[in-house]
């Protein structure tokens, strides 16, 4: 019969799913709770390998790291549940994180410095200005307005026969200044017209619908 963790780690890593050997760091485990916590909450499997061999955890100083990880190195603090799950003799823990009802979230850094992450498919990144404005413009109570001019025709035309367009793509077909494009990029996203995807590389922008 397979188990509940068996099952999890048959998934592979994900946009909400994550592996961890051990907590050697406090910190580290943190950026993937803030991640989590900023993006679609997920699911951390501590004392198991990346490629889904199940270690088991150390020590208990290890359950006291998770802990640790959301309420000193994240801030907001991360609220989770933690469950013990023995799995061929060895102890594996599974860490929930839901989706935060109040983002963003920070994590600390080794240089003290306080970052915001977001997870993309199986890896933590570091939210960029697009993701900041369009949380800022979602939360805002007032809504959204926009004024279909030159530069949102210009996008919309180009997205209904190309698959996708990066914003320096935008900037020179527009022929508009990055701070321009960047706005009609953000309401047209908090909008629900556009979506993007954020990679270690670039952004890509492309029609919802």
């Amino acid at each position: 019969m397979t188990t509940h963790i068996q099952k999890l780690i048959q998934q592979g890593e994900h946009q909400q799913l994550d592996f961890k050997f051990e907590i050697s760091d406090a910190r580290k485990i943190a950026r993937s709770m803030v991640a989590f916590a900023n993006t679609d909450g997920g699911t951390l499997l501590i004392g198991v390998k990346d490629n889904g061999v199940v270690a088991g955890v150390r020590s208990e100083e290890e359950i006291y790291m998770v802990d640790a990880a959301a309420t000193i190195y994240c801030k907001p603090e991360i609220k989770l549940s933690v469950k013990n799950w023995n799995e061929f003799g060895k102890t594996v823990l599974e860490v929930n994180i839901q989706k935060s009802p109040s983002p963003p979230h920070y994590a600390q850094n080794d240089d003290g410095k306080w970052n915001i992450y977001i997870r993309v498919k199986d890896q933590n990144l570091i939210a960029n200005s697009i993701w900041l404005k369009v949380l800022k413009r979602k939360q805002n109570p007032e809504g959204t307005k926009v004024r279909y001019r030159e530069s949102e025709k210009i996008l919309l035309d180009y997205l209904s026969e190309h698959e996708s367009i990066t914003i320096e793509k935008f900037c020179r077909v527009a022929i508009i200044p990055e701070s321009k494009a960047e706005t009609v990029l953000v309401n047209l996203i908090a909008l629900k017209i556009i979506d993007f995807e954020i990679s270690e590389k670039e952004i890509s922008y492309w029609l919802k619908c």
